[in-house]
C-alpha cells in the first residue's frame, strides 16, 4: 500500500545508558491514513526467532500509545512499559508463544480517537481497514481473530475494549489496564446494558490500581453477569496501592500476556 511507504529498520540490543530497545523493530514513520486524514508513527516488534524460521507465522498484539511502550527516551516521563523486555523474557521462559507487537503512536487527537466518538470510530476503522491489512501483508502473521489482540491503558484501555466489543470478528482479546471506563458519562456501560445479542466469544483482561477501583470492578461484574467465565473469558486484577503510570503498567504486563498467549 502506498500509504505505508516510509520505513526504517533498526536492530538494537539494550545496553545500560546507551541503547534502549531490545529485539528487532521496524519503525514506520509519518504514516498517512486516508480514513483519519492525519499522520502518525507505528512500529512492528519482531521476536528474536522471526528470521530463523521463514515458514512460521505469529499471533499479533496491537497496542496504543506506541511512544510509551519500548523506549524510555520517547515515553511519557521517561518511563516505558518495557514491552520488549517482558515479551522477550516470557518467550525465553516458555510462558507465552512467540508474538509480534504493533505499537501505534498517539496524536493530538488522542482523546477523541480513543473514545466512542466519530474520530474514535474512524480510528478503529483505520486499524481494521488500513493498518492490520498492511501488517498482515508485510509480516508473517496469523491474521484470524483468535490470534489477534489489542491492549492499552487509561483511554487506551477504553478503546481496546471498544475494538473487541464492536469487532470481535477481527480482534478476540482486549487488555484493558487502568481503563477510563468513566469517560463521557459512563457511555461504555450504557452500550453494554443495551446489548441483547448472544454471548461474545472474546477474552477481556481488566486491571487497575487505586485509579479505577469503582469502574474497574463495575465492568468486571457486568461482564461476569453476562456469562463471561473467570479464567476463560475474563481475568481481573486489583493492584492495591498502584498509581496511574507506565511504571505500574509495566509491572502488570506479564499477566495479560500470559492470559492471551500463554502456553
Amino acid at each position: 500500500m502506498a500509504l505505508f511507504k516510509r520505513k526504517r529498520k533498526f536492530r538494537k540490543r539494550k545496553k545500560t545508558g546507551t541503547i534502549h530497545v531490545i529485539g528487532n523493530v521496524d519503525f514506520h514513520r509519518d504514516v498517512y491514513s486516508a480514513i483519519l486524514n492525519n499522520k502518525r508513527d507505528f512500529f512492528v516488534w519482531l521476536p528474536a526467532g522471526y528470521e530463523d524460521n521463514p515458514a512460521k507465522k505469529y499471533p499479533v498484539l496491537y497496542m496504543h500509545d506506541g511512544q510509551n511502550l519500548i523506549d524510555p527516551k520517547t515515553s511519557f516521563a521517561g518511563k516505558d512499559w518495557q514491552v520488549d523486555e517482558t515479551v522477550t523474557r516470557l518467550i525465553a521462559e516458555y510462558k507465552i508463544r512467540e508474538i509480534i507487537v504493533v505499537g501505534i503512536d498517539n496524536t493530538s487527537d488522542r482523546l477523541e480517537e480513543y473514545s466512542d466518538s466519530e474520530k474514535g470510530e474512524n480510528y478503529r476503522k483505520f486499524i481494521i481497514e488500513e493498518l492490520k491489512p498492511f501488517v498482515d501483508s508485510k509480516y508473517r502473521t496469523l491474521p484470524d481473530n483468535k490470534n489477534t489482540a489489542v491492549m492499552g491503558s487509561s483511554m487506551g484501555g477504553l478503546v481496546s475494549f471498544l475494538i473487541v466489543w464492536k469487532h470481535p470478528d477481527v480482534f478476540s482479546m482486549a487488555g484493558c489496564m487502568s481503563s477510563s471506563f468513566y469517560y463521557n458519562e459512563d457511555k461504555v456501560f450504557k452500550m453494554i446494558d443495551e446489548y441483547e445479542g448472544p454471548k461474545k466469544h472474546i477474552k477481556i483482561y481488566i486491571d487497575h490500581g487505586e485509579d479505577g477501583l469503582v469502574r474497574g470492578q463495575k465492568m468486571f461484574c457486568k461482564l461476569t453477569q453476562m456469562g463471561c467465565l473467570i479464567g476463560t473469558d475474563i481475568d481481573y486484577f486489583y493492584a492495591r496501592g498502584a498509581e496511574h503510570n507506565e511504571t505500574e503498567w509495566a509491572k502488570r504486563l506479564e499477566r495479560p500476556l500470559i492470559f492471551f498467549f500463554g502456553k
